[in-house]
């Protein structure tokens, strides 16, 4: 496609407001997040209701900031795309009908992301030459995949959690040490104070030879580790916990996404979600791969977390395939990846 396109996009799906615009998949022109962290410290995690209402009051103001600091003008805008699926319902359908309104008004094309997709897709906004096939890791607050890109838009999931997703592994574990929200990179920081040999916590495995993920055995053993050390009436050594909890998380991600990418031939592995932002996770799996002849591939920080630019990435790459949403869709909270 010999013309730019720039698309206007719009995140909503749990706690961030975020609106961006993306140049040709690949070139972020802005990039606005509206974190709700420090409202819900307090709650000690997302209250739904919440975060609606503070999308609601925000997201004019952060799509405008967006557009300004894009240096464009809205009507020159090719598309409008937004996050339809997976999340909260009622911050879903905030963002939803916020940029529905827009691409109405300014008669543009309409495009609904998959928010999965849009963590995948921030990987060729960090790595320019990135192209299918590759192997991705998504490891979020809420999604534990592995995935196999085939092309672009064109997934096959290997592996998924059974239960808990590894990021509310960490909050859960967090709440439990009392380091409160979020627990991801609390219990990043203080593992680097501890010792991840101190105490061996489960790793689970299935019999089925699944790629498949389970974290809340692992969560559940930790919770019985801190009632027995209390009940006994013994100190907690909270950084060892942490280390120790954080290396058998580990352990198994890499282990589980180095067997993906042997099954599959490939030797790249793209890591998307908030949770990439991991240190341990990073050092883990870049050892991995150095010994496996793989590539590890991670985004910045800002693209690790929630934000729009992921969203008007994976937008390019459905735009130029023809892909077109319907003003009817409607928010789908347990949208799966490859789904439409």
């Amino acid at each position: 496609m010999d013309k730019d396109i720039n698309i206007l996009a719009i995140e909503s799906s749990c706690d961030e407001t975020a609106a961006a615009v993306v140049r040709n998949g690949r070139e972020v022109l802005s990039n606005i997040i509206a974190s709700q962290i420090d409202i819900h410290k307090k709650f000690g995690g997302v209250v739904p209701e919440v975060a609606s209402r503070k999308h609601i009051e925000v997201i004019n103001a952060v799509t405008q900031e967006a557009i300004e600091a894009s240096k464009m003008r809205m009507q020159d805008i090719d598309a409008v795309a937004v996050t339809y699926g997976p999340g909260l319902v009622g911050a879903l359908l905030v963002g939803l009908q916020y940029a529905k309104g827009l691409a109405y008004a300014l008669k543009k094309p309409f495009i609904g992301v998959n928010h999965i997709e849009g963590h995948i897709s921030a990987n060729f906004i960090e790595h320019k030459d990135l192209e299918p096939p590759f192997v991705c890791l998504v490891v979020s607050g809420g999604h534990t995949f592995i995935v196999y890109m085939k092309d672009y838009g064109v997934f096959e999931t290997i592996g998924e959690t059974r239960d808990d997703a590894a990021g509310e592994a960490y909050d859960k574990v967090a709440r439990a040490i009392g380091l409160g929200y979020p627990g991801g990179p609390k219990i990043d920081k203080l593992s680097k104070e501890g010792n991840e040999q101190a105490i061996y916590f489960p790793r689970a495995s299935f019999h089925d030879d699944s790629l498949d993920f389970s974290f809340s055995g692992l969560k559940s053993s930790v919770l019985n580790y801190i009632n027995k050390m209390e009940m006994k009436g013994e100190e907690i050594n909270k950084a060892d916990v942490a280390a120790s909890f954080q290396k058998s998380v580990v352990d198994v991600l890499t282990e589980n996404v180095i067997r993906t990418c042997k099954l599959k031939k490939v030797d790249r592995i793209a890591i998307a979600g908030g949770v990439a932002s991991n240190s341990r996770l990073r050092q883990e799996l870049i050892a991995a791969g150095e010994k496996n002849n793989i590539s590890v591939l991670f985004p910045s920080p800002i693209l690790c977390t929630d934000n729009a630019a992921m969203i008007g990435s994976a937008a390019y790459f459905e735009y130029i395939k023809g892909v077109r949403s319907s003003l009817d869709i409607n928010a789908m909270p347990n949208l799966k990846l490859g789904e439409r």
